[in-house]
């Protein structure tokens, strides 16, 4: 088992659209992604776990990985935490 630390850069927090992005990235890895926070912890085989960590800026995250390359991927989950999201404003708001 591999684990890092993550600290959250992005303004928002992560929110539903980074959420999104962060699980897609990561969906079909073959092994366990378990990330903990705020004195919770999720596997994250849900993007709905990770919406309900409501991680926001400052935020460390515990990244643990167990399976095959699972440095490499706790790494990539580690920057994918860490990322600073601008997605564009939604029209009509």
């Amino acid at each position: 088992m591999t684990t890092r630390i993550a600290i959250i850069k992005n303004t928002a927090g992560i929110h539903v659209r980074p959420s999104g992005e962060i699980f897609q990235a990561l969906k079909g890895y073959p092994g366990s992604i378990r990330l903990t926070a705020h004195d919770m912890s999720i596997d994250l085989g849900s993007v709905m776990g990770l919406i309900a960590l409501g991680l926001q800026q400052g935020d460390s995250v515990e990244v643990a990985v167990d399976g095959p390359d699972g440095a490499a991927v706790c790494r990539q989950t580690v920057a994918l935490l860490e990322k600073e999201y601008d997605f564009p404003p939604r029209l009509g708001r």
